[in-house]
């Protein structure tokens, strides 16, 4: 009996060592984004995930795969507050309801902001902070051409209303509204095939402004602070934040916002592709 212990202890020995899986811990970089608590996806938090994998694939490399670093990455989305010790940032923004003391990093590892606002705020905190702006999102563009193509002029609509998750009500009974909890590629086919977009959202303004597809913020509740869409506004150009707060008036403005200056390049050149590095 303990000679049969033995050798079943060998083989597993042997098994073990011709297959290095078993041995190594996976260990790979955590990217962060946030879900609602009813589990549905928030379309402006969901992107995050397509935009870094593309990224990534245009250097054959897999967001799963085995990495030296186990560093959390934070992009897309006014997710500060999640950022871990250490944390890299690329493109992510301070989210301006949240409480200052949930910052609870003393070091970040910043490539890129959404806005310097932001960068602002970190430097206060004695953070190094880089003066390259951009929310992740204004690569969609550059980054899926080949996957939208836009309807004949005469065939869009005339404009869509994408509300922030937080405005679902306040948007009842309204026309052409488009839902945050659908897909994000669902949700690019809408902007591409309409003429303008009306939006309480800031990543409904910042995808409709990556497809040069005019759009204005429209405020119906504070639930969210203008801090944000300042963040973006001022880190694309822009010295001001052109809102409005009726379906009347945004329709009567529509056209007046002044367009973005993206640095796509300079934010695309700051990606983090060194945590996948596999020494």
């Amino acid at each position: 009996m303990n000679k049969e212990k033995t050798l079943i202890k060998l083989r597993s020995k042997m098994r073990n060592k011709s297959n290095p899986k078993v041995n190594k811990q996976k260990r790979a970089v955590e990217l962060y984004s946030w879900s609602p608590k009813n589990g549905r996806e928030n379309f402006g938090d969901h992107i995050s995930g397509a935009i870094v994998r593309k990224m990534l694939a245009l250097r054959d490399l897999d967001i799963d795969e085995i990495s030296s670093n186990t560093k959390q990455l934070l992009s897309v989305g006014s997710i500060m507050h999640f950022a871990k010790e250490g944390a890299t940032i690329w493109g992510t923004g301070v989210n301006g309801k949240v409480n200052p003391q949930l910052h609870k990093f003393n070091n970040l590892d910043v490539r890129a902001v959404r806005g310097p606002l932001t960068r602002e705020y970190l430097i206060s905190k004695g953070i190094k902070c880089p003066e390259i702006y951009g929310d992740p999102a204004i690569l969609t563009r550059k980054l899926f051409q080949r996957r939208f193509s836009p309807k004949e002029a005469e065939s869009k609509t005339p404009y869509i209303i994408i509300p922030n998750l937080h405005d679902l009500t306040k948007v009842e009974g309204f026309d052409n509204v488009v839902s945050p909890f659908d897909s994000w590629s669902n949700i690019i086919e809408k902007i591409i095939n309409s003429e303008a977009v009306i939006s309480t959202s800031l990543h409904g303004i910042i995808l409709a402004e990556s497809f040069g597809v005019p759009a204005i913020l429209l405020r119906l509740s504070d639930t969210e602070t203008i801090f944000k869409y300042e963040d973006y506004y001022l880190g694309t150009g822009r010295s001001t934040v052109l809102y409005t707060t009726s379906l009347n008036e945004a329709k009567s403005k529509m056209g007046l916002t002044d367009p973005p200056k993206f640095e796509i390049d300079k934010l695309a050149g700051e990606f983090p592709y060194d945590l996948w590095n596999k020494k």
